[in-house]
Formats: C-alpha cells, structure tokens, sequence
C-alpha cells in the first residue's frame, strides 16, 4: 500500500528506464504522473502500477516538443504536490550532422535541453518553499565521448551536445542549489536495454509491448538500483556500472585546474 510520499512526475515513462523507474518510485509509495508521447502505453502501466501499488497514477500524453505540451507539463510540475521530478525524456537524432534533417535536430533540442531545463525551473521553486524536493536529470555517458570518433559509437554530434549540457547543467545547479533540502543528480547511463535505438526520434517505437534493441546493455533495473544508491548517498554525477567514484573527483580536479591556468596574470 501507498506510504503518501507526495507525487513524483516522470517523463518519458512509457518504457525503458522511465517505467522502470516510475514503478519503483509506485513500490515506495510515490503517486505519480506518466508523461509520454504513447498513450497506450502509458494507460497500461498506469493499470499496472495502480493495481500492484495501491497508489494514484496520472497519465500525461504529450510530445515534449511541442511548446503547448511542453507547457502543460510544466503547469502540472509546478504543482503543490510535486515532489520528485525525473526528466528521462531523450531522443537521439543520430546521424552524419551534415545529413541530419532540420526538423529532427530542432526536435532533438527541444527534448533534450529545453523541456528538461523548463521542467526543473518549473518543479524548483516550489520544492524550495516547501523545503523538500528531488530532481534527476537523465543524462548519458556519450556526454563524456566528445573527442571520441564514430564507429563503434554512433554519430552524435548534437545528442552529445545536448547531453553535455544537462550534465553541465545539473552539476552548476547541484552548486547553486547546495546547503539547500532538494536533492539533485544527474544519471548517466551508458548502453541500456532498452528500445532507444530503435527509433531516432522523429516518431515513437510502434507497438504496445516494450522491446530492446539489438545491442542489449545494461539492464534498466540496475540503472535505477545505481541513481537510487547514489541519491542517497548525496552523489550529484550517478555513472552506473562506474567502479572507480574518484574519477567524478578528478573531473572537477581538471575543470579546476584549467580555470585557474587560463587566468589572467595578475587575477
């Protein structure tokens, strides 16, 4: 049965590690709001998880690209009862950049920047005031493989891009944000067995029932298993099936160092 921990707004839900998480978050108590662009799929994890867990669930359909969707989601992560935001909607737009469609790349922008920063600085304010509050940005390890050549990993020049911002973005926020009670993390998964490959973005996967794609990848239950441990114990930067938790350490070590060379003399 529900404990009533409050509401916890989950995008990309409809499959991966959206619904993997959002029924973990349904199993320890949390009412939760499913935003995603299949209603079909959304309804029947909600049965799901209303049925398993006793608790509220809400369906959100909604394109995060599209500026009125966006907006009404983020008049629901406003909302007073908001208290775990975990912005998991991503698209890939993989692909030469050259060659990549317009239309696509404005799409993948607008999903993976956009609606992720308009959605925290909705849901923020109001966990401030209430003086509790969780915000997971999911992120990916291609956010770290900037210098790194296609082949074997995809062309990712934009998604990449996009990635390294929500990384960028939720570690300054974690600064901006420290002494205060929200907790913060960005997720960074590498390959997951999930369907994400299976679609660059433009529509979603077809079909009711989940898939995963041919590459396989770490299971979606040992990424939550990891963001969950690491959000207790107040990690900011969660890189699961990362055995060596100094290297997050020695990232900030250069960024520091190289602020600090490229000072002026005299500064």
């Amino acid at each position: 049965m529900s404990t009533r921990h409050g509401t916890a707004l989950v995008t990309g839900a409809s499959s991966g590690i959206g619904a993997a998480y959002a029924g973990r978050l349904a199993a320890q108590g949390w009412d939760t709001v499913l935003v995603a662009r299949r209603a079909q799929r959304l309804d029947d994890l909600a049965q799901r998880l209303s049925r398993a867990t006793g608790t509220t669930v809400e369906t959100l359909v909604a394109d995060l690209s599209e500026p009125g969707d966006l907006a009404r989601v983020a008049r629901r992560a406003a909302d007073d009862d908001i208290g775990f935001l975990l912005n998991n909607a991503g698209i890939n737009g993989y692909g030469p950049f050259a060659g990549l469609e317009p239309e696509l790349m404005t799409k993948v922008l607008a999903v993976n920047v956009l609606a992720v920063t308009a959605l925290a600085r909705a849901a923020a304010p109001g966990m401030l005031a209430r003086g509790h509050g969780t915000l997971i940005n999911v992120a990916s390890q291609l956010a770290f493989a900037g210098a790194l050549p296609p082949h074997p990993l995809p062309e990712r020049a934009v998604y990449g891009g996009t990635k390294g911002y929500v990384v960028t973005f939720t570690r300054t926020l974690a600064a901006e944000l420290a002494g205060t009670p929200l907790r913060i993390q960005v997720l960074c998964p590498g390959l997951t067995a999930t369907e994400f490959h299976r679609s660059r973005g433009h529509e979603p996967v077809p079909g009711r029932d989940e898939s995963v794609h041919e590459d396989g990848g770490m299971p979606v239950d040992r990424v939550v298993d990891s963001s969950l441990a690491a959000l207790e114990a107040g990690e900011v930067v969660c890189v699961p099936g990362l055995g060596n938790a100094a290297l997050i350490d020695a990232l900030a070590e250069a960024e520091l160092a190289i602020r600090t060379a490229a000072r002026p003399l005299g500064r």
